[in-house]
């Protein structure tokens, strides 16, 4: 059994005065980066890129395309992609400011944007 009294400290009687957390100087906290809001307008594109990307209207570059043979059958899920079918062999090339997992792929007359994981560069 315990008894009520509590043998400490003979020194002290007073309960230990609590200590506040140390301030933090806000120069020492790190910024926390924003993102930037920018107003768009639907229908009107908000960027040039987003308009060069559109590959009915780009023509590919002199250098930087490539063969390529496609691996799986993709569905184009709109005009501004194109339809594959498994190995068949297309060209591909990049444009400046593309989402790198995406490519323009021409057959012919036809182009559209393609997924780079559907297919296997060849040169």
């Amino acid at each position: 059994r315990f008894s009520g009294t509590f043998v400490g400290n003979a020194e002290s009687t007073s309960p230990p005065a609590a200590t506040p957390p140390p301030a933090v100087a806000a120069a020492t906290l790190p910024a926390v980066p924003t993102i930037p809001v920018v107003p768009t307008i639907v229908g009107v594109p908000n960027t040039v890129a987003e308009s060069v990307l559109n590959p009915n209207e780009v023509k590919p570059p002199a250098s930087g395309t490539r063969k390529a043979r496609v691996l799986y059958d993709y569905e184009a899920a709109d005009s501004t992609e194109l339809a594959l079918l498994a190995d068949e062999m297309i060209t591909v090339y990049s444009l400046p400011g593309m989402d790198p997992d995406w490519l323009i792929g021409e057959r012919g007359n036809q182009k559209g944007k393609v997924p780079v994981t559907y297919l296997e560069l060849l040169s």
